[in-house]
């Protein structure tokens, strides 16, 4: 399947890369290698738990959830969310 990220969702793993690059060296390229792994592991994709109107894949090192639609095809990530936020705020993001 091929995979689509959407730069709602590239923009997400940036703010994730700034946030843990701030915490120690080399973290926030750890947070993204390992996030774009789980992404790529979306090519079996449609086997996660639909969350709010959408699959959600947990990710397996950070407290992060890749969220994701699939569509004949392709595989469309439009959301990586902290899962640590509050949950209306992920209600409104996943809304937009």
């Amino acid at each position: 399947m091929r995979i689509k990220i959407l730069s709602a969702a590239e923009s997400d793993l940036e703010e994730g890369y700034r946030f843990y690059e701030s915490q120690a060296d080399a973290l926030g390229t750890y947070f993204l290698d390992t996030l774009y792994s789980d992404i790529d592991s979306l090519a079996f994709a449609g086997m996660h738990r639909i969350v709010l109107g959408c699959h959600r894949l947990l990710s397996k090192r950070f407290p992060f959830a890749v969220y994701y639609r699939v569509t004949d095809d392709e595989v469309t990530v439009f959301a990586v969310l902290d899962c640590r936020s509050n949950p209306s705020w992920t209600r409104k993001q996943l809304s937009k």
